[in-house]
């Protein structure tokens, strides 16, 4: 299969196959099959981020480093920075080494 380049959002989480369609932090050569994982791994992202939002809704007072929901937040975060890297341009792949995430 062949790749074709992307432009990332980790923020905002999306995936763009046009340049000027939105803005982006990072660019990527993936094939079909690759951003779709990474998809997943936003969307697990977006679910850990809003199962925290509730529970600071609720006025839970948990430490950060003691919550499943900020665990899991962080350890997709990092999953998808590593994709990220994996997948990225030079640019991107320095970006993020730069960003010291994945050490």
């Amino acid at each position: 299969m062949d790749k074709k380049r992307y432009y990332v959002s980790v923020q905002a989480g999306t995936i763009l196959e046009n340049q000027g369609d939105a803005s982006y932090e990072l660019e990527i050569d993936a094939t079909l099959d690759e951003v779709e994982k990474l998809r997943e791994v936003f969307e697990e992202i977006y679910d850990f981020d809003q199962a925290s939002g509730v529970q600071v809704a609720s006025a839970l007072a948990i430490a950060y480093h003691n919550d499943e929901s900020n665990d899991g937040y962080d350890y997709y975060l990092k999953e998808a920075y590593a994709m990220i890297s994996d997948l990225g341009t030079e640019e991107t792949k320095r970006h993020i080494g730069e960003m010291n995430i994945l050490s």
